[in-house]
């Protein structure tokens, strides 16, 4: 199965595979349409288009415009196509506007070609509909069929006023020439090659398959939930109601359903919204019953407890924190920022007034009220404490193996039950253990010192430090010779270390690329997709690109694409798309060619 964001065209969208010629005309398939211009009929569905009133015909075509004009709230994966789309509908007005002049003398052959052309607005009507009522999560993963529809919209268009009789409608020479100029654009903009959004691909591909074991690092949930503006409770809402309607269409066992579904829970979970069935009605979630806002604004966070700061205090460095947490840090002799880790010249703390009004204002809006001490106990009814962590990060030194693999074991733990953890461990100098640990011959110690940094990663903060620590080179050397679970953990802390866009270049000078390539070919199926996840980010870099290529990753990727078990054809499709946007990777296509019995490809150097 190809990636939703990257397949071909659905079954419900058939263009022609070459140029069409004049005579001919791409049939476009809706659920309650179905058009062919080729035999000048309206099938099931379309109703008051025939032998119609020409007045009525006109007036029809007009509203149609004037109900896309009216549309708003477009998802932003089409959002571009359709205000482009609809500012193209708009310059037909004045043209139906001197058809109306003519009144009801307009000759058959026109009647015709004008009833064609309402055919091909009622079809761009409705598409613009889906994109603005339909579920964001399932227009996300349909970028390219959706890309289809509107070319196919395009092209009819196109083929109606090509063949439209304008010296028997008698419209005015500038209207033609206005008419006549959108279809040239349109042509020419259905040459340019459509621009995706890589970013958003990879996202979606990591958040649907992600195990549920591991923790998802929460910069994709926010970058996602930012370009589908899913921001409110009311956004899921929405989003829920929007996918009950798709699956009433499609089944709620379709594919596409199934995998939006999924996604949506993911969502939910992670931002600790309730998961509920969403063909039942929604419960409101508990947490949530005070506070209608589901994102926090970030600047109101401490950067060291992550919570709501209620005393917001300025330091020497700049920065803002929570008084009592930077005061605690004070006291421990510390004299660095904990954000940006510099030296800070004086002790002193500044009230920030006018972040306290602002966040004062925003509860008082959303209803929110600070957590108690309660609210924020771990599920065990534990509470991790400052003086907790850094005796564990001490233990992890003890000469004593049961001491340090005890130790090492709860911080990986609490690194990943406890995301509020991942600032305190690093602020109590964990991470410089842990990379030591790294290097263990103990296999399970090294073991839950890998997957404890890729829990701390998780934290953006953390990543530069991880980095700085010189661990990215060590990560690499277990990904080579680890076990097998400490190689998948491995792959997935190369993954999120590699947001960080100096990471990647860090990550690909420390040879990180051909290990990568090994763990696909030789790793279990967690680990291929850890592996094939990684690596198409490290692939957003340019140069990675080719060095992929040279580490051998074409031949592992085939083998994926063939076998269907394994569950990876997605990501290693999209793999190769990705790949074919580099020079090297386009003259060294690999051909993917598909029967009946499944998919066979061949690798062509010079094709």
């Amino acid at each position: 199965m190809i990636s939703p964001f990257f397949q071909s065209p659905v079954s419900e969208v058939r263009p022609t595979g070459k140029k069409l010629s004049r005579t001919s005309i791409v049939v476009f398939r809706e659920r309650d349409v179905d058009v062919d211009f080729r035999r000048g009929v309206t099938l099931e569905g379309d109703r008051g288009i025939t032998q119609q009133n020409d007045v009525d015909l006109v007036q029809e075509s007009v509203s149609l415009i004037e109900y896309a004009a009216r549309l708003k709230d477009f998802r932003s994966t089409q959002r571009q196509e359709c205000y482009s789309l609809v500012r193209r509908l708009k310059i037909l007005v004045p043209f139906y506007d001197e058809i109306r002049l003519f009144g009801a003398c307009i000759p058959p052959n026109s009647v015709a070609a004008l009833s064609k052309l309402k055919k091909v607005l009622c079809l761009a009507k409705k598409l613009l509909k889906t994109c603005s009522d339909g579920s964001k999560i399932f227009l996300a993963l349909e970028t390219e069929a959706m890309m289809v529809k509107f070319n196919a919209v395009y092209e009819n268009l196109c083929q109606v006023l090509d063949e439209m009789p304008y010296d028997e409608i008698n419209v005015s020479v500038e209207v033609r020439e206005q008419v006549e100029l959108m279809v040239t654009q349109l042509r020419r903009g259905k040459r340019r090659k459509h621009s995706q959004d890589m970013e958003l691909a990879v996202d979606l591909m990591v958040i649907s398959s992600k195990t549920n074991e591991r923790t998802v690092d929460i910069a994709v949930i926010e970058r996602l939930a930012k370009k589908l503006d899913l921001h409110t409770v009311e956004d899921f809402k929405k989003e829920t109601i929007a996918l009950r309607i798709l699956a009433e269409e499609r089944g709620q066992t379709s594919e596409c359903v199934v995998q939006a579904i999924e996604i949506l829970d993911k969502f939910k979970r992670i931002l600790g919204l309730e998961v509920t069935n969403i063909f039942k009605e929604p419960v409101k979630p508990k947490m949530l019953e005070k506070s209608q806002s589901l994102v926090i604004p970030h600047e109101f966070l401490c950067p060291i407890t992550l919570e709501v700061m209620r005393d917001p205090v300025i330091i020497a460095s700049g920065q803002t924190f929570e008084r009592e947490s930077i005061q605690k840090w004070f006291d421990s002799n510390n004299r660095t920022c904990p954000k940006t880790r510099e030296t800070l010249a004086h002790l002193s703390l500044a009230p920030n007034h006018a972040l306290k009004n602002l966040i004062t204002q925003w509860s008082e809006k959303n209803n929110y009220k600070h957590p108690t001490t309660e609210d924020l106990q771990s599920p065990q009814g534990t509470c991790v404490k400052e003086e907790e962590i850094s005796s564990l990060v001490e233990e992890l030194c003890s000469p004593e193996l049961d001491v340090q693999l005890r130790a090492v074991k709860d911080i990986h733990m609490l690194t990943k039950e406890q995301p509020e953890s991942r600032v305190l461990f690093a602020n109590c100098r964990a991470i410089p253990a842990l990379v030591k640990l790294l290097s263990h011959p103990n296999p399970k110690i090294q073991e839950h010192a890998v997957t404890s940094l890729l829990n701390l990663s998780i934290e953006d903060t953390n990543k530069k430090l991880i980095a700085q620590e010189r661990a990215i080179p060590i990560i690499i050397g277990v990904l080579r010779n680890g076990s097998m679970e400490s190689r998948e953990n491995s792959a997935a802390a190369l993954f999120s270390l590699s947001m960080l866009d100096e990471n990647k270049v860090t990550i690909a000078l420390s040879e990180g690329i051909p290990a990568l390539v090994e763990l696909l070919k030789t790793g279990s199926v967690r680990g291929k997709k850890d592996a094939v996840t990684a690596l198409f980010n490290l692939c957003l870099n340019q140069a990675n690109k080719a060095r992929a290529i040279d580490a051998g990753i074409v031949p592992p990727l085939q083998l994926l694409v063939k076998d269907k078990r394994i569950g990876i054809v997605d990501e290693a499709l999209s793999m190769f798309l990705l790949l074919a946007t580099h020079p090297q990777g386009r003259d060294r296509k690999a051909s993917i060619h598909w029967d009946a019995g499944g998919c066979h490809q061949r690798w062509d150097p010079e094709e």
